[in-house]
């Protein structure tokens, strides 16, 4: 064998494998700025670049429309309207054909696209864009969900009836009973990159986008739709984005057929970036929920029965307000066992943008509302909220059936409760903040422990799958290929580590490529918290086929047992030899051994019968508990969050250095969803709080004071997902609930814990304030 340059054949570990710290693949470009992003792609010679024309109205017919002004503008090249759609104009994800690419006769939120513009520069578009004259037959709008009937009102998608038990039985016997209301609010994703898509047209139907998407399969069939052609004519390339959170799920559609519909009619690349104000404008953002609830339980603290309506504000169209609404219902006990229980909810529609998929796709807000339910028994009874949430935790072998009659096999939220409350000291801390309180004439101190169970899988159960392409070449270096996306996640990194782990050979040796759909076909959105379940194990599998045949190919070479040919770091021992990776692999290729494989997997045992709404929808449960102490300012309503720690299980991670900057990052956003980030409408329709001056994201000094993170090292997956581990995308989005019953807690010692405080979210200053007032007056 060749052993030029041999590696250290002692070596009892390679680079980069599972269950090693690995810095993200790009972390080093996005310090430096050398991570190209689709804006910063050389733009191909002749680019034009569009600007969409957005309805000035909330509800209303066109009745004219005059674009002269616009047409002859300067640098106009074109423009469009949803008569220039060659094939079907629309983009609706749910298949209800419910959302047109350019509003045709009507629009039906302030900000719709009516027209693009396609200009020789971004800038010429926009100016043109304002030249427009459209005049509108005003009709009523419906802008809120507040006073409408969800049980009557128009949806825009069927709603989910989850029951198990008699719950109006049970919360008429119970001793005592509540019922009461919540707002929450929505949240809007603010990526640091917004939407983007770059479409450049080939010969005959063909045209490749490049877009800024979570779901390049989904953006290939729209932008077929849009044009006429079969799926094969549209190839969909990214190679990572700036953010995602959900909203690059089904929102990317409409910018990428665009830009395909001006490129294929004017033989140009056209690439459109929306301004942030249009983006923030144009496209769906978390749903905001109104949440009926009706409580019984005993003196000790026990639920007996609950009773749920969550209604939605969905906007105009379906697009995925269904599952999302489906998957508040999943998560509307979060971590506790209700003996009966009745939950219903209402995907209603608003001429509001038509609301989308967000980190938690539903579940934080289903969980706000159990977590709401567990405050009003505790302060009813004057216990802490922490030993109502431990008395109501779902069992292990009995009092283990959710809501939707699947049955919890794997829970360990009492031990991950158990461990934080001793590790952060939480009972002597309570005793101390009470002490605060007691001689505190304006600062107020709070402190909660709140749990999660997040459910793992895609609703729609066949989203459950994925495929990867694996290529070793003839040096020994690998080419990998999977549907799954990068937004900053670190997907590429954990999957690329999949298969050095396969092969046993260092990370440096597999080389992450684009995701696009020429290569892996009819995938699933990275979504879900899904994308290394599902793309690391059809990546594991595609690598398995080759190391089968190599060692078929070996064990035959060198006559030996098949179970004589093992891999080890760099090299492969064959009976009594070792032999470098590579140098086996051009053996293999000179004897005619294949050396490529598509990978696949589809996720098992679950099911799902909405109509019956009952199934096993989750393969497994994540994990988690944060505790959070805040000070309140009872004269202003500001806040600080003094200290935050939290224990998150991941399975047997494979990147632990990636998995805890997910939960920190997951945690503060979560944490600003429910404090300060705030969608505010006016009666016309119209988004005020469109950009960074109106919207506030948390800042760097939001950060808890003192913020400990940690994962439970004794944490492994019951199901035989990729190296045993579990996902981190979405499920510690909800440890943010930590800081708004925290603020409860503080708000709630103005009036001694007797009296609720009915917190909405976002709790922001002024309602902190609001709420701290009407507690004084109850007092």
């Amino acid at each position: 064998m060749n052993r030029h340059a041999l590696p250290d054949l002692t070596a009892k570990a390679i680079s980069g494998g599972v269950a090693t710290d690995r810095r993200h693949d790009s972390a080093h470009k996005h310090v430096t700025g050398e991570a190209v992003y689709i804006d910063d792609m050389p733009e191909p010679a002749g680019t034009l670049h569009g600007c969409l024309g957005l309805s000035t109205v909330a509800h209303g017919a066109i009745v004219a429309m005059d674009l002269a002004a616009v047409r002859a503008a300067p640098g106009v090249v074109d423009v469009l309207t949803a008569g220039d759609i060659p094939g079907v104009n629309d983009i609706s994800p749910s298949g209800r054909h419910d959302e047109p690419v350019l509003a045709e006769g009507k629009v039906q939120f302030l900000g719709q696209p009516v027209f693009a513009v396609i200009a020789e520069t971004r800038e010429q578009a926009r100016r043109a864009c304002k030249l427009a004259k459209i005049d509108y037959d005003e009709l009523p709008a419906v802008l809120d969900v507040e006073g409408l009937d969800p049980l009557s009102d128009r949806l825009v998608a069927p709603g989910l009836t989850l029951k198990r038990g008699n719950a109006a039985e049970a919360i008429s016997k119970a001793p005592r009973s509540i019922s009461g209301k919540m707002r929450v609010g929505g949240q809007d994703h603010f990526y640091l990159e917004g939407h983007i898509a770059l479409a450049v047209p080939g010969e005959d139907r063909d045209v490749t986008v490049y877009s800024s998407t979570q779901h390049p399969s989904e953006v290939q069939h729209m932008v077929g739709h849009a044009l006429g052609v079969p799926s094969h004519a549209v190839t969909v390339e990214v190679r990572r984005m700036g953010g995602g959170f959900g909203g690059k799920e089904t929102q990317s559609n409409q910018f990428a057929a665009i830009a395909a519909v001006a490129a294929k009619k004017l033989g140009r690349a056209v690439k459109i970036r929306p301004d942030r104000d249009d983006d923030m404008t144009a496209t769906g953002k978390r749903h905001d929920f109104l949440i009926d609830y009706e409580v019984g339980f005993d003196d000790e603290g026990n639920i007996l029965g609950v009773d749920y309506v969550y209604a939605a504000r969905c906007g105009f169209s379906s697009d995925l307000s269904g599952p999302v609404t489906d998957r508040a219902l999943f998560h509307c006990d979060n971590s506790y066992f209700y003996p009966a229980v009745k939950a219903v909810s209402a995907p209603l529609y608003t001429n509001t943008v038509s609301n989308t998929a967000f980190r938690g796709f539903g579940g934080p807000q289903g969980m706000v509302g159990a977590e709401r339910v567990i405050d009003e028994v505790a302060f009813a009874l004057g216990k802490d909220p922490l030993e109502i949430r431990k008395r109501n935790f779902y069992g292990v072998s009995e009092r283990n059936v959710t809501p939707y009659h699947q049955t919890v096999e794997d829970n360990v939220v009492q031990r991950i409760v158990e461990e934080l409350e001793t590790a952060c000291d939480y009972a002597s801390r309570r005793r101390e903040i009470a002490a605060f309180n007691a001689n505190s004439g304006i600062v107020r101190r709070g402190i909660a422990l709140t749990p999660v169970k997040f459910g793992i899988s895609f609703t729609a159960t066949h989203f459950n799958q994925a495929g990867a392409l694996v290529h070793v070449y003839t040096d020994g270096s690998v080419h990998l290929n999977h549907g799954g996306t990068e937004m900053g996640q670190g997907l590429y990194v954990k999957v690329a580590q999949v298969v050095a782990e396969a092969f046993q050979i260092d990370i440096e040796q597999v080389k992450i490529t684009a995701t696009t759909t020429g290569k892996v076909p009819n995938t699933s959105a990275t979504a879900a918290s899904s994308g290394s379940d599902l793309n690391g194990m059809a990546a594991q599998n595609a690598a398995q086929q080759i190391k089968d045949r190599l060692i078929a190919f070996a064990a035959e070479r060198y006559e030996v047992p098949v179970e004589q040919v093992v891999f080890l770091p760099n090299r492969v021992r064959v009976g009594n030899q070792e032999i470098l990776f590579g140098d086996l692999v051009k053996q293999a290729y000179m004897a005619r051994v294949q050396l490529s494989a598509t990978g696949f997997y589809k996720t098992p045992k679950i099911h799902w019968d909405r109509d019956k709404g009952e199934g096993h929808p989750f393969y497994y449960f994540a994990y988690g508990a944060a505790c959070s102490e805040v000070s309140v300012d009872t004269l202003t309503g500001e806040y600080v969050v003094e200290r935050t720690d939290i224990l998150h299980e991941t399975g047997r991670s494979l990147n632990r250095a990636i998995d805890l900057g997910q939960i920190e990052g997951a945690f503060i956003q979560g944490m600003g969803w429910l404090t300060t980030e705030e969608l505010v409408w006016d009666e016309k329709g119209r988004l005020r709080t469109h950009a960074p001056s109106t919207y506030k994201i948390p800042l760097a000094s939001d950060r808890p004071k003192i913020f400990n993170v940690a994962l439970a090292d004794w944490s492994e997956n019951a199901e035989p997902t990729i190296h045993k581990s579990k996902a981190v995308g979405e499920p510690p989005f909800m440890l943010g609930m930590s800081v708004l019953h925290a603020l409860s807690d503080a708000v709630a010692s103005v009036a001694d814990h007797r009296v609720c405080p009915r917190l909405d979210a976002p709790a922001t200053p002024e309602r902190v304030l609001m709420a701290v007032e009407r507690l004084r007056a109850e007092r």
